[in-house]
């Protein structure tokens, strides 16, 4: 399946790679590589992320990275990575949902 970066996620994953950096830019560094190891998880298994509660849609789900959400969509050809946020973060619904 092919992965599909939304723009916002996209700027999310900067914005908190670059907080990270400010103290420790390893510890970014991993951090980004960690994202794109999960995102190559669900690429492998797409319905392996649970079920977003917010929304409550078979097909909008995330997977968990430390204390960060990472929210995607799976469709039959592609996978739509939404957003990444903050596990304390509130999940504001039109951020995911299209």
């Amino acid at each position: 399946m092919k992965i599909i970066w939304s723009p916002l996620a996209i700027e999310r994953v900067t914005e908190i790679a670059r907080y990270i950096a400010q103290d420790n830019p390893t510890a970014a560094q991993k951090w980004v590589e960690g994202i794109f190891a999960k995102i190559e998880q669900v690429q492998a298994a797409p319905a392996s992320g649970r079920i977003v509660s917010e929304v409550n849609r078979k097909e909008i789900r995330e997977i968990i990275l430390g204390n960060y959400r990472i929210v995607y969509r799976t469709g039959l050809e592609n996978i739509s990575i939404l957003t990444v946020r903050h596990g304390r973060q509130i999940l504001p619904v039109d951020e995911i949902v299209a």
